[in-house]
């Protein structure tokens, strides 16, 4: 995750505290620096320092704009006399000034699992791939991938069972149903249009089990 703000104790502190909690973080400065450091990354949630990026500030566009595109959830560390002038729909949630470590710790556990970051009993998280089965949702790297309901089903039943080779045979026996009358014809088709939703030269999720079948990748 990153910190937007500018170099300080007080920030150093924060970021030496969430990395005792096991959360990777880095400061980013106020300016096109953050930019380029989140450029190619998929930060978990950006801390932004409201004392330094006030509403309309350069360095509050950018976290809008980065919040956009990469689907990138902010929280907001804000002093008490700025909250009645904080833009609450623009923000995912804020930690008012003096920072505490295990409040905002449990505020950026309560996003991520929001997210899918943390495994919880409705989320498969293979990687950057995240199956909501309680919203029957997908998405890659935050961005919503639109399947269809069979595309859904055989990919929620590969990442169930990740590491596993099942044949064609078996696949169609347990997403289509046993009375199915079409060929494993079918299954290749689907797995080719799922490649073609979720894959791409950075992302691998399915192997292709020579003379067998197909697998979801266990290691990813």
């Amino acid at each position: 995750m990153f910190i937007i703000a500018n170099e300080s104790e007080q920030a150093r502190k924060l970021r030496a505290e969430l990395a005792q909690r096991d959360f990777d973080c880095l400061i980013a400065p106020h300016n096109d620096g953050a930019i380029e450091q989140i450029a190619g990354q998929y930060p978990g949630v950006m801390l932004l320092d409201m004392d330094e990026a006030t509403t309309g500030s350069e360095a509050w566009e950018q976290a809008q704009s980065i919040r956009q595109e990469r689907y990138i959830p902010i929280i907001a560390l804000v002093s008490r006399e700025k909250l009645n002038g904080l833009d609450s729909s623009s923000i995912d949630d804020f930690v008012v000034k003096p920072w505490e470590p295990n409040e905002v710790t449990v505020r950026i556990k309560r996003i991520l699992k929001q997210k899918g970051d943390i495994d919880s009993e409705d989320i498969i998280k293979c990687g950057d791939l995240v199956i909501d089965s309680a919203k029957c949702e997908v998405s890659l790297s935050g961005k919503p991938i639109m399947l269809t309901f069979k595309e859904y089903q055989l990919l929620k039943f590969l990442a169930s069972n990740k590491g596993k080779v099942f044949t064609r045979e078996s696949l169609l026996n347990k997403v289509w149903g046993w009375d199915y009358y079409g060929g494993d014809r079918t299954v290749d088709v689907h797995i080719r249009r799922l490649r073609s939703k979720i894959e791409d030269p950075t992302h691998t999720f399915i192997e292709t089990v020579r003379n067998i079948g197909y697998r979801l990748r266990e290691n990813l």
